[in-house]
């Protein structure tokens, strides 16, 4: 298996690197295990935090987590303080949350 089909689609601003796992598993700094290790923490977050997530949701659950992940060397307080500041001008009202379920 390989990711290898899917080199030169991400455009001109990602190097797209892969590995063809029918002839090895690493390559210097290349690798899966970095999104293996992000999957497994993700799972059962998503699974034992939220109770139902629901399909219409999951990107914004998953934004949540990939959050959390990339600054997962910051203590609580500072994740906070840095969630916060990226609210301003922001406004979610009950009506646009809702409005998947509806259509």
């Amino acid at each position: 298996m390989s990711d290898q089909r899917a080199a030169g689609t991400y455009g001109p601003y990602f190097v797209h690197e892969f590995v063809n796992h029918q002839r090895e598993y690493v390559r210097g700094h290349i690798h899966t295990q970095g999104l293996e290790n992000f999957w497994s923490l993700r799972k059962p977050a998503l699974r034992g935090t939220y109770v139902s997530v629901e399909p219409y949701h999951l990107s914004a659950y998953v934004d949540e987590q990939c959050f959390r992940f990339n600054r997962r060397k910051q203590t609580d307080g500072e994740r906070f303080t840095r969630a916060m500041s990226m609210l301003k001008g922001c406004r979610l009202t009950y009506d646009n949350l809702t409005r998947a379920e509806q259509a």
